[in-house]
């Protein structure tokens, strides 16, 4: 026998048994977006490889290390996103979303693509929801968003979470803090991996990403960033978190929140939960107030999140909701005719109906409904057909009675 082909590394099937949290995470995400006035987006699972390397940064870890990229029959060499925001810049600037009158507030739900180690929560194929929201500069927008996210896990379930902040300046503050942290972080050479010296010369901001205890020991001494922030960063970063306290949010401030990506301005945030262990990040994002202009657009803004739906799904209870699912059980071929009649007309008033083909006793098939989980069981034999009522009964406390498609209806209407 030939060894069955399995799925790659990284990646996982999302089985019919786990689908049904992932919808509710998915509707609640939709409802919640659509509240605030955001309008889903998609755009394609890949893009030129230079979006993603001028977008998520040359020097960022996912362009070093994690791109899935490949050179397609054309010779171009084409990437499969491994974030989602470039790609939601490029189709605004493309089709010129700028001009139109509705708010630039987007939402997305699909899968990514990073080549990283598989461990719990993380896959190499994996799904994220993202927010994009674009010229609106005022830090309310900020905190709004950040109320939005928070808003949204406390409708999911999710418990033990806490809001961490920061602003990383901008193109005018943020060189003379670089200098400074350069300067002290050479003086921790002895004690930094070898990817954070690789950092120290490249973007020595990248080093408060790490996870080694040595690095992140050595970087507890590094200089805050919020002391080198101009006045207009400062005075955005007070009013942001102003705004959070007029929302009665409970937050930290963690100066080394820098988050893993080159073009953040101004705001950083995440919101972490100790339920998930050392990776402990639910979601996170921030400001890019410049990514815009430099992909040919106009001098816009952005700021937005990222959500792991992985990582999300593994913190939620298991969904236990009754299936409101109808079984026709059926006798005889004459019966099997009827039966397909009945439950077309059923699905047609919104009842989700069974019809197994297979020849089976009553007896079987009460079992196989059972089994399923069926709400009710419809039985069609020939003597149904003749009165022109069929029997249905209850699974939940065995009530049953006769009728027709009109009865029927109204006991199902019943509460279960």
């Amino acid at each position: 026998m030939k060894k069955a082909v399995s799925a790659i590394k990284g990646t996982k099937d999302i089985l019919p048994q786990e689908i049904r949290l992932w919808q509710r995470l998915e509707g609640e995400c939709k409802h919640v977006f659509e509240l605030y006035g955001y309008r889903e987006i998609r755009t394609p699972v890949f893009e030129a490889t230079e979006l993603f390397e001028k977008g998520t940064g040359i020097t960022s870890d996912v362009v070093i290390k994690e791109m899935y990229t490949f050179t397609d029959k054309g010779g171009r060499s084409l990437t499969l996103r491994p974030e989602y925001t470039p790609s939601v810049v490029r189709a605004i600037i493309e089709n010129r979303l700028y001009l139109q009158p509705e708010p630039l507030r987007f939402y997305f739900i699909g899968p990514m693509f990073r080549y990283d180690k598989p461990q719990k929560g993380r896959f190499r194929q994996f799904h994220q929801v993202d927010i994009e929201v674009f010229d609106e500069k005022e830090p309310a927008v900020d905190a709004e968003i950040v109320e939005m996210a928070d808003f949204l896990l406390k409708r999911l379930g999710v418990k033990d979470i806490k809001i961490l902040v920061n602003s990383v300046g901008c193109r005018k503050c943020r060189p003379s803090y670089l200098k400074v942290l350069r300067e002290k972080a050479s003086g921790a050479k002895d004690v930094l991996c070898p990817d954070c010296l690789r950092k120290l010369e490249s973007n020595p901001l990248r080093i408060f990403d790490c996870k080694i205890e040595a690095c992140r020991e050595a970087a507890r001494s590094f200089p805050k960033i919020t002391d080198f922030l101009c006045a207009e960063c400062g005075e955005h970063f007070s009013r942001f978190c102003g705004y959070l306290d007029a929302f009665g949010l409970t937050y930290t401030i963690e100066p080394k929140l820098v988050r893993g990506l080159d073009y953040y301005t101004k705001t950083t945030f995440e919101i972490v939960s100790r339920r998930l262990g050392a990776q402990d990040a639910v979601l996170g994002g921030g400001r890019y107030d410049d990514m815009m202009k430099e992909f040919g657009g106009p001098d816009i803004c952005g700021i937005g999140f990222a959500m792991g739906v992985e990582r999300i799904i593994s913190l939620l209870s298991a969904v236990e909701e009754p299936r409101k699912m109808l079984f026709a059980a059926f006798l005889g071929q004459a019966a099997l005719s009827k039966g397909m009649e009945l439950v077309r007309e059923l699905r047609r008033q919104g009842i989700e109906c069974l019809l197994e083909y297979k020849e089976r006793s009553l007896k079987n098939q009460l079992s196989r409904a059972n089994k399923l989980g069926a709400a009710w069981v419809l039985i069609i034999g020939e003597n149904e057909i003749k009165k022109g009522v069929y029997g249905i009964k209850r699974m939940s406390d065995g009530v049953q009675m006769e009728g027709d498609l009109k009865g029927i209806l109204a006991f199902i209407g019943q509460p279960l």
